[in-house]
């Protein structure tokens, strides 16, 4: 049976929930899957595992430490695993249309996933860009303060709350087809 190790970096949640959805996707087509929160626990080998998925979320434009920690930790083993990242973003669900949405798209990917692979010196087998969630009742209030101006845009998007104060941006389905296609890379 091949063996996953998925290690992500979440702020509010959203990448915990993620990393899930892509575990449960694995043990699927066949994974024994092990998940770990980077903020919780230190991975120490990555040895007994064919498969590495790590995942950030993005905040102010940024990934969260703890993942990319582990890749600088790492990074020598990770050369000869098959790797792939993930992000869960806003910047995957742009709010604006047309050729300006596809340019958003493309930027945000690129600045996530594709940089971010160089500078953490990795080549991984694939890249995957989900939405993210903004939950206010998460935030401080500084961010609620700062993305206040973001509600009115989400909702005439089409995104409605999924519960109070929170929008759900994820595309599960992508999400779970991004994770078989990864998932034939070594079964």
């Amino acid at each position: 049976m091949a063996k996953a190790l998925i290690v992500y970096g979440t702020r509010y949640g959203a990448t915990a929930n993620t990393s899930e959805v892509i575990a449960d996707t694995l043990r699927q087509v066949g994974y024994e899957v092990k998940i770990a929160d980077a903020k919780k626990e230190k991975v120490q080998s990555i040895n007994e595992f064919d498969l590495i998925i790590v995942g950030s979320g993005i905040q102010m434009g940024k990934w969260t430490s703890e993942p990319e920690d582990f890749i600088k930790k790492h990074q020598k083993e990770l050369a000869i695993k098959k790797l792939a990242l993930f992000v869960s973003c806003g910047g995957a669900n742009p709010l604006s249309e047309g050729e300006q949405k596809n340019k958003e798209l493309d930027n945000a990917k690129q600045k996530y996933l594709e940089d971010k692979a160089t500078e953490l010196k990795v080549t991984p087998i694939a890249l995957g860009f989900f939405g993210g969630c903004y939950d206010f009742n998460k935030m401080s209030w500084f961010f609620k303060k700062t993305l206040s101006s973001v509600k009115p845009k989400l909702e005439s998007a089409g995104y409605k709350e999924t519960k109070t104060g929170l929008y759900d941006l994820r595309d599960l389905h992508a999400i779970r087809d991004w994770t078989r296609e990864v998932a034939k890379t070594v079964i």
